[in-house]
């Protein structure tokens, strides 16, 4: 699907015009259909947009170079030779690092098959069978497609539901909030500032 395109379905569904550009309305739009407070609206809309590049990507994207590799997967590539042969090619990328793990299959096409989709990426098949069993839709178990176009924003929401995300958000926009947030989402603090920057735009922006 073409960048943008989840967030114009978003938009639709909200109500707002499907322009594909995130910004005040839409925030607001979002954060009314989905009864969010203006507190867990900007924490989760603010998270979202730095890991999404502001609603454009929905969907992981693995057309990694072998030393991009080498540097995202240190344990599995040792060199550049030894990520050549996944270089450029997703698929074979995504079933190299994310099978037999996750609720993956060894020597299967999961790794593909459940690779990164929505706006905070849900990754591996027993992530997706969590969401469809949370969302009363089985079907996204054979093809979680939907996950990276209409339901991008719902997986989101599951993902702060599941890790508590909400209960954190519901203390305040402050660093220190964020920064607790950035570390359930991240792993660690990537883009820290820029998170803070969002987050804190998009609570002014639910506050009128």
């Amino acid at each position: 699907m073409a960048k943008g395109d989840a967030l114009k379905m978003l938009q639709k569904t909200c109500g707002v015009t499907p322009d594909g550009a995130f910004g005040p309305n839409t925030a607001r739009a979002i954060a009314a259909h989905y009864d969010l407070t203006p507190k867990r609206g900007a924490h989760l809309l603010g998270q979202a947009a730095h890991e999404s590049g502001n609603f454009m990507i929905s969907e992981e994207n693995l057309n990694y170079r072998a030393s991009t590799m080498c540097r995202v997967w240190p344990s599995r590539f040792k060199s550049e030779a030894e990520a050549a042969p996944y270089a450029m090619n997703p698929q074979k990328l995504a079933n190299k690092v994310y099978n037999g793990r996750m609720g993956n299959a060894a020597g299967s096409n999961d790794g593909w098959l459940y690779a990164g989709k929505g706006f905070i990426q849900l990754t591996g098949k027993d992530n997706v069978r969590a969401f469809a069993e949370h969302i009363g839709r089985d079907s996204l178990v054979d093809d979680p497609s939907p996950i990276a176009d209409e339901l991008a924003m719902d997986s989101a929401i599951f993902f702060f539901e599941k890790n508590g995300l909400f209960s954190l958000a519901d203390e305040g926009v402050t660093d220190d909030v964020i920064k607790r947030i950035t570390r359930r989402v991240n792993g660690g603090y990537h883009g820290l500032d820029d998170r803070m920057e969002k987050t804190k735009k998009i609570y002014k922006w639910l506050q009128t």
